[in-house]
């Protein structure tokens, strides 16, 4: 693998042990004589990713090397490569070829390209979570990036999650943008609909469900974006967020029966009279069994989030998330909602958003009609930028989520870039949890 490129390509370590007998020798050979075993280590090239602006939002195209600093864990890392896009033109930065690979690193050859794309688009269209009502909000939301964000030259790809049914491969073609626009249809499940739907055993068994489709989906997705190479590539994910454990009181009739929101009476709590007259109510034990599976279904959700950003950081993907609902004022007046859960609901899923984005050093178009300049942000940030390349030295092989931080010596900068990435396993070692 060359230094080049925008996908990184994280160490990994396996021992090769060489050991020999001789079929002559009915004994074994004297101790000087044995071949002394030989240890082999691979190491990849790790490359990202880093813009940098001035304090009025423009971009710095004059920086050295001198002036960038890279820290693995703490570990300060040597950087072997830079190169600069400045308005799509590709310059490299150091002004020398590549220096060879430390000794004990092994590259496989490089492998020829005849894609002479400058950007990568994959646009993400999670219909699943998506209100039917908003299909006409998303096609134009899309036709504005269909204009203002697509330029010719950029490959990109489109993929949904549901009935849509939008699968179309990496192309140039414009023409295949319009022909998804027009088939985008939101298909998501409405407050009242979660809040009357049947439970598992951890919350809501739909969205669950359909949450699953959409990360499995993206995870598969990333997971062939990072043999994409020389590239910089943008995820923009387009969605109204997620939430495992939505409207929990509603859904379990915790509210009270003379709350003017109560929706679900199948849980309300029985009256019982005793043998003096006396009334009492008693809450079926279901309930709190109920909430109590529940109760880590924000962690879950954590985890899947964690699984997804750790995804995108070893493509080298930014992702760039799109909540269509644009700035949102309350619910839907056809939904009957408790107001304090729907806030609630609305900052949990926006939320979500906000992790996929920021984690990967990208940016969340949440709650805000300024669709025009967020899409010029993502259209600068993906023409301007540094691509810095560094062979780890990290003493701990052991360690495979590593921490990265990019330092700028020069002051009144802001810098973008991606924070860590995991070190793959071989494809031997069966994956687990990174530490």
């Amino acid at each position: 693998m060359g230094l080049k490129g925008n996908g990184f390509w994280a160490a990994t370590v396996w021992v090769i042990l060489l050991a020999g007998l001789s079929a002559q020798a009915p004994v074994p050979a004297p101790a000087e004589q044995r071949p002394t075993p030989t240890f082999r280590v691979q190491i990849d090239a790790v490359t990202m990713d880093v813009i940098i602006k001035d304090s009025a939002g423009r971009f710095v195209p004059d920086l050295k090397k001198e002036e960038f600093e890279i820290f693995e864990d703490g570990v300060k890392q040597e950087i072997v490569s830079m190169t600069m896009s400045h308005g799509g033109r590709v310059t490299n930065a150091l002004h020398v070829p590549p220096p060879a690979a430390p000794e004990g690193v092994i590259l496989p050859p490089r492998r020829v390209s005849t894609d002479t794309s400058g950007r990568i688009f994959l646009f993400f269209i999670d219909d699943l979570h998506l209100q039917f009502g908003a299909t006409s909000r998303v096609r134009d939301l899309f036709k504005r990036i269909a204009k203002q964000l697509v330029h010719d030259g950029d490959l990109f790809g489109i993929v949904s999650s549901g009935t849509s049914s939008i699968a179309i491969d990496m192309t140039y073609d414009h023409k295949r943008l319009d022909e998804a626009i027009s088939r985008i249809h939101g298909n998501g499940v409405t407050p009242t609909e979660i809040i009357e739907s049947a439970s598992g055993a951890r919350g809501p068994s739909e969205l669950r469900f359909r949450a699953g489709v959409a990360f499995r989906t993206m995870l598969d997705t990333l997971t062939n974006l990072e043999k994409v190479q020389n590239r910089r590539k943008a995820l923009v994910w387009v969605s109204e967020g997620y939430d495992f454990n939505p409207f929990q009181a509603s859904r379990l009739s915790l509210l009270g029966e003379d709350s003017p929101y109560l929706q679900n009476q199948d849980n309300l709590p029985r009256s019982d009279t005793d043998r003096d007259g006396n009334t009492t109510q008693q809450w079926d034990p279901r309930i709190e069994l109920q909430k109590q599976g529940e109760a880590f279904s924000d962690a879950d959700l954590a985890f899947e989030m964690g699984e997804l950003t750790r995804a995108a950081n070893r493509a080298n993907t930014t992702i760039y998330t799109i909540d269509p609902r644009g700035l949102v004022a309350g619910g839907e007046i056809d939904q009957q909602v408790d107001p304090t859960e729907w806030t609630n609901y609305l900052r949990k899923s926006q939320d979500t958003l906000r992790v996929l984005a920021e984690e990967t050093g990208g940016i969340a178009i949440v709650n805000t009609n300024g669709f025009d300049r967020a899409l010029q942000r993502i259209d600068a940030e993906t023409s301007d930028y540094y691509v810095l390349g560094y062979y780890s030295n990290n003493p701990d092989l052991s360690k495979r989520r590593r921490r990265i931080e990019v330092r700028v010596t020069r002051p009144d900068v802001d810098l973008w870039s991606r924070t860590e990435y995991v070190v793959p396993l071989p494809p031997s070692v069966p994956a687990s949890r990174p530490r």
